[in-house]
């Protein structure tokens, strides 16, 4: 593996990811945990070369992890307080693993390189969890999804940034349509309200979001869905041809 110090990346800029799937009515994160003693979370993460634009490094590091294309991912903030750095996490885990504590030059530079402060660019992306091939990096153990309400204590600021990301899809749901990125190209009035609720994390009464969607006027609204019993059978909808990407 090639050590990050020895390639062309930008010092001291990092791109942090928060991966969203939704499934069984749960809003779920894509969570690496890494290869070494100690129970170490992170976001997806990654650096920028100096020849790449953010916004393709973002991608590089999104299709690297979850083997899709064609996302839209959404910058939501800039991490950069003045004592923002790896150090305490850098040593903790030197400390549980001491055959990384070897001092030749190689490795002092990539740890003073790893160490200084960094400011991290947040980007959030809302994947079809289904399509999701989750890959592992070189400093991988596993990578898995990750309830919203269970997520682990994770390296650093990583789990206020899944916070602040949360805040930002909140903020800009309707306007963006992010609700129809998470769900599959149809669905009735019930499933989105579940998936709707689940972000929230309230209830909606049925009445007053129904209407709420409904005027929103981007949904197209098709067959009743077969459960047996015609006179009870939901409406599907999906979004209108226009409106989908």
């Amino acid at each position: 593996m090639q050590l990050p110090s020895e390639q062309d990346y930008i010092q001291q800029i990092s791109i942090d990811c928060v991966i969203f799937g939704y499934q069984h009515d749960q809003l779920h994160v894509l969570i690496p945990k890494l290869k070494f003693e100690g129970n170490f979370f992170a976001l997806p993460s990654g650096f920028v070369l100096q020849d790449e634009d953010l916004d393709a490094a973002a991608t590089r590091i999104l299709q690297e992890r979850t083997q899709i294309s064609g996302v839209q991912l959404h910058q939501f903030y800039c991490f950069g307080k003045a004592n923002r750095n790896s150090r305490a996490f850098m040593d903790l885990l030197i400390r549980l693993n001491p055959e990384l504590d070897n001092l030749e030059q190689a490795n002092r530079k990539e740890y003073d390189w790893f160490t200084r402060r960094f400011i991290s660019v947040g980007y959030y992306a809302l994947v079809d969890i289904n399509k999701v091939i989750a890959r592992k990096s070189d400093l991988d153990q596993s990578v898995a999804w990750r309830m919203i309400g269970q997520l682990p204590d994770m390296i650093m600021d990583h789990n206020h940034i899944v916070q602040r990301a949360i805040h930002s899809l909140r903020s800009s749901f309707d306007e963006r349509l992010s609700a129809f990125e998470l769900l599959p190209e149809t669905f009735t009035m019930k499933e989105l309200q579940k998936m709707y609720e689940s972000i929230f994390e309230k209830q909606f009464p049925m009445n007053n979001f129904q209407k709420k969607i409904l005027d929103m006027d981007v949904l197209e609204r098709l067959e009743k869905k077969f459960t047996g019993a015609a006179n009870k059978a939901p409406y599907v909808y999906r979004l209108k041809d226009n409106l989908r990407k």
